[in-house]
């Protein structure tokens, strides 16, 4: 199987990771010698703000807030990874990245670097049912409905409109997948319109 590349984007709490992982699982079922290049930004955004350098401190206010880290920082985030650990034979797998248009457009330089195009599983939930979903995880960045709705807000004013921009570049190839299913039908879908 020829390498891909995967952008999961949705709400917080769709379940990109989840279904990330079934995807992965599937293609090593398919190909068992494939490699994955795997980088999810959450979790790296989360052990960041718990450092002690300057940086790490504003990001934690920032953090703490419920608002949306900078740009650059974003950036960064999967930027130095790529270039230091991607060899460019895998299947490369992006969970939560992209939460802007900028950073959109920075990620397509670095598609036209690898010479790569993209699949967009864009995971498309309510506002309501991710909340409740959030509510009911209860990590520590979803207690409280103030947090829960900031984080939805700048979903839609700013993560939404990189959405949009990957459905008009043909670098990238969107799939609107109905998230409001169960996990089993979510994968399921994906499957069927990746024509696997």
């Amino acid at each position: 199987m020829k390498p891909q590349t995967f952008i999961f984007i949705g709400r917080s709490g769709c379940g990109k990771g989840t279904q990330a992982e079934l995807l992965k699982k599937l293609i090593l079922e398919k190909d068992p010698q494939s490699k994955i290049f795997y980088l999810e930004t959450g979790a790296s955004f989360r052990q960041f703000v718990t450092g002690e350098k300057y940086s790490n401190k504003l990001a934690n206010e920032i953090y703490k807030k419920g608002d949306r880290q900078p740009d650059f920082l974003a950036v960064h985030m999967w930027s130095h990874v790529l270039i230091a650990d991607f060899k460019g034979t895998e299947h490369a797998f992006f969970d939560g990245i992209c939460r802007s248009l900028p950073e959109a457009m920075v990620f397509t330089t670095a598609l036209e670097f690898y010479n790569r195009k993209a699949t967009i599983i864009y995971i498309n939930v309510s506002r309501e049912w991710s909340e409740a979903r959030l509510l009911a995880r209860g990590r520590d960045d979803d207690k409280s409905r103030e947090e829960i709705k900031k984080r939805l807000d700048w979903f839609d004013r700013d993560s939404y409109p990189a959405v949009e921009y990957f459905k008009s570049n043909d670098r990238y190839d969107v799939l609107d997948i109905n998230g409001e299913q169960t996990i089993e039908k979510v994968h399921r879908e994906i499957v069927t319109k990746l024509h696997w």
